[in-house]
């Protein structure tokens, strides 16, 4: 019979593709997953879920995996949002400082990140995050924990994300049905830089972007915080549909063709390797084929580059595109695709890697793949969470028709360590 969980920490990606879990604790303040859990992701698309039934049994399959390989039995986990439904927006906030002598307070901090959040949300969205950005006290800008400090004028710049209520809602509801409370839940982007990021790339800069099945998640890191976000509506389905329709081979071969053969950079492969024939499996009952890996790659270069395209165009639109010392990361199961860097530098002109979770202990290999990046980041968010809480774990669900004001007020006590 599997034990129930003390002091550990579950992380659950309900991505478009698949769903992953991790189950970990924290040793010397060191993340360990001590057990993992994937299943095909059903009833979900471009990050929404459409068909509840089939989600709550996909979330139930990865977690059950992962509570066998870890002897261990979940009851509440960090949940990533996301989906091409998320947006996001930058917003300020000023006041004057309260206090008689000029010093500021934890409430002066609340007011100014309260200001910042008071505008206007369209109807049926709800506030999902708010990220502080810096502070500026007086005339000093570029502050980062302004308490204690003295001035008369206080100012924050913040990036406010915001999702439909209803998909948040359908997103804990599915959990709760697949038996676990919802801890937190927490940007899947953000996530993910949980896990990949580190200091110097937070500080210096560096454009994160995570490939997943439906939607690319972009997120831009200055000066230790979240400056940009976006989705785009593309994944690693779509290059596995463009096989599928241009080789008219069914979906499932042409994701194995993908996986196997896939190359999205031409230059990568040899005049050998590139006359290379693929066996590809007809529909409809007719012989199999065989055509050359450059015919292949000649369907999956231009999606790579329609996608990353896009993403530099974001990246240019943000102003931030000189401002990325750090480079680029890829992260995410659409990553892996062979050729994806190289794409990359090529349309960015800056450094690019393909990155996993870093400082993560674990008998699982797989734990250190892009694709179990956002898992692994939830759990090392609870770790921290936890750890500001003085506990890991912290016994509470998420009140899923929480307000603005109480989320602002939930990420300023995390900000203050509270």
């Amino acid at each position: 019979m599997a034990r129930k969980l003390s002091n550990h920490i579950v992380g659950l990606d309900i991505g478009t593709t698949n769903v992953r879990a991790v189950i970990a604790e924290s040793l010397d303040g060191k993340l360990e997953v001590v057990g993992i859990g994937e299943a095909e992701s059903k009833g979900l698309r471009k990050g929404v879920i459409v068909n509840p039934d089939a989600a709550v049994d996909s979330i139930k399959r990865a977690i059950e995996h992962a509570e066998r390989t870890s002897g261990l039995h979940a009851e509440e986990a960090f949940v990533a949002l996301g989906g091409s439904h998320i947006k996001g927006n930058n917003s300020q906030g000023v006041i004057a400082v309260s206090s008689r002598h000029r010093e500021i307070t934890r409430e002066d901090i609340q007011r100014v990140i309260d200001g910042a959040c008071a505008v206007s949300i369209p109807s049926g969205r709800e506030i999902a995050d708010v990220l502080p950005q810096e502070y500026t006290v007086d005339d000093q800008d570029g502050i980062g924990d302004p308490l204690g400090m003295l001035g008369s004028r206080l100012a924050v710049s913040v990036r406010i994300i915001t999702s439909p209520i209803a998909a948040k809602q359908n997103i804990v509801t599915s959990v709760n049905r697949a038996g676990l409370m919802v801890s937190d839940m927490l940007l899947a982007p953000l996530a993910a830089a949980e896990a990949v990021l580190n200091d110097e790339d937070r500080e210096f800069g560096t454009a994160l972007v995570d490939i997943g099945g439906e939607t690319t998640n972009l997120a831009i890191y200055q000066r230790g915080s979240v400056w940009h976000t976006a989705v785009f509506p593309i994944g690693g389905n779509h290059f596995t549909n463009d096989i599928a329709f241009g080789l008219r081979t069914p979906i499932p071969e042409a994701e194995r063709i993908k996986r196997e053969f896939g190359c999205t950079y031409r230059q990568l492969m040899d005049q050998q390797s590139a006359a290379d024939m693929i066996e590809v499996p007809s529909v409809g009952g007719r012989e199999p084929r065989l055509l050359s890996r450059d015919i292949l790659c000649g369907i999956l270069e231009p999606r790579a580059e329609e996608l990353l395209t896009q993403v530099q165009d974001e990246i240019r639109a943000s102003g931030f595109d000189r401002q990325l010392s750090s480079g680029i990361i890829l992260t995410g199961g659409g990553s892996l695709l062979t050729g994806m860097v190289e794409v990359a530098e090529q349309i960015f002109d800056a450094p690019v890697r393909v990155s996993g979770a870093q400082d993560v202990g674990s008998p699982f290999d797989e734990v250190a793949t892009p694709g179990y990046s956002t898992a692994v980041g939830l759990a090392m968010y609870g770790m921290r969470r936890g750890n500001q809480h003085g506990q890991v774990k912290t016994g509470m669900s998420l009140s899923v028709g929480a307000s603005a004001a109480a989320k602002v007020k939930g990420m300023f006590r995390s900000f203050l360590n509270l």
